[in-house]
């Protein structure tokens, strides 16, 4: 019997340790971390560009990494707070509802080659022949807007144009469909942020001589990538520290969608951060079903 006991000792100790594995000891929670993304692209195009970051994620965290390009802001959120994502990307104001309603807490965002968190803006355009010279103008005009909870595609212009009569709003379904109804003139004007002028520019879908610029928003935050917040906080301290220490090609793919070329590497960030976004939403009287 003693024999038999040595036996299995040994084996526990060449197997992690009997009863002991990474997710029993909180540092891979069922085996994987699951890494949520909002579409704010084409999907198709995102996944690649993100598989690169979890790839190198995983191999800070030694544990598995589940890419999931989620199919809105809403879905993301819901799936933070029913435990079904440890790690999730979202655009500023979707973070806003994250916290409020999953506790999701920000712990990094993308940095330009000095290492200085970077911004983007929200903008209002119309053809280059258009009489709409200022956002006064919109008054009877049709608008095209990205999705419902969008912080430059939707909470940023309606807030921009509350106050003018009979502006039309019609949601095209993301940055990319927003700027193509404005380009096959089916809308009078349309949400462009910094980000898709420059990621359409370079890849020859977007001329800005055809267009113009009436509206252009205050500096945005960058997305935060979050992690829940019941998660073991040594859990979530070894994400930050994995999350702070990706290189500039680590993230490169990812930050050529966000604008942030030359990319530099992940920074630090917190809720304070991202407060004027949450001042914004309680000026328009947002809550988690408008995301």
């Amino acid at each position: 019997m003693r024999a038999l006991l040595g036996v299995i000792a040994l084996l526990c100790l060449t197997v992690t340790a009997c009863g002991s594995s990474p997710a029993a000891s909180g540092t891979c929670p069922d085996g994987r971390i699951r890494f949520g993304v909002e579409p704010y692209e084409d999907p198709a195009k995102l996944k690649p560009a993100y598989e690169v970051l979890a790839k190198a994620l995983q191999s800070k965290l030694n544990c598995p990494v589940e890419l999931q390009v989620v199919d809105d802001y809403s879905a993301e959120v819901l799936a933070m707070r029913n435990g079904k994502l440890e790690i999730a990307q979202f655009g500023p104001l979707g973070f806003v509802f994250a916290s409020t309603k999953a506790n999701a807490q920000a712990l990094a965002s993308f940095a330009d080659a000095t290492g200085k968190l970077t911004t983007y803006t929200a903008g209002i355009w119309v053809p280059a022949t258009s009489p709409v010279k200022s956002i006064n103008d919109l008054s009877g005009k049709t608008v095209a807007l990205s999705s419902p909870g969008s912080t430059s595609g939707d909470a940023l212009p309606r807030f921009a144009f509350k106050d003018v009569k009979d502006v039309k709003v019609d949601y095209a379904g993301g940055h990319p469909e927003a700027m193509l109804a404005l380009a096959n003139g089916k809308v009078d004007a349309a949400e462009i942020n910094s980000q898709q002028a420059a990621s359409a520019k370079a890849a020859g879908a977007f001329d800005p001589s055809k267009f113009r610029q009436i509206w252009t928003s205050a500096p945005i935050p960058n997305d935060p990538i979050t992690v829940r917040g019941d998660l073991d906080p040594a859990l979530t301290d070894k994400i930050r520290k994995a999350l702070l220490e990706l290189g500039p090609s680590d993230v490169a793919q990812v930050g050529a969608f966000l604008d942030v070329t030359p990319p530099g590497p992940l920074v630090a960030v917190t809720k304070e951060t991202y407060q004027p976004l949450f001042d914004l939403a309680a000026a328009l009287g947002l809550t988690e079903n408008d995301v």
